[in-house]
């Protein structure tokens, strides 16, 4: 199994009235893929969040495997 960092980004306008991108949380799954670590991160952030859907507060997930391989 690998870890994974997965951060769910959203596009804000600042004070500037500039767009730009806020990470709305983070999380580290173990899974045996990317895409599996997707989904279970999906599932987590909503629990957290007390949310139906992972879009309601987040416009993109981004994901990046950590150096660290789970055994």
């Amino acid at each position: 199994m690998s870890r994974f960092v997965v951060q769910f980004m959203k596009d804000v306008l600042g004070g500037n009235g500039r767009q730009r991108e806020v990470c709305q949380g983070e999380l580290e799954v173990d899974a045996a893929s990317e895409g599996q670590a997707t989904e279970m991160a999906k599932l987590k952030f909503c629990q957290e969040q007390a949310l139906c859907d992972w879009s309601l507060h987040a416009d993109r997930i981004r994901i990046e495997a950590a150096d660290l391989q789970v055994t």
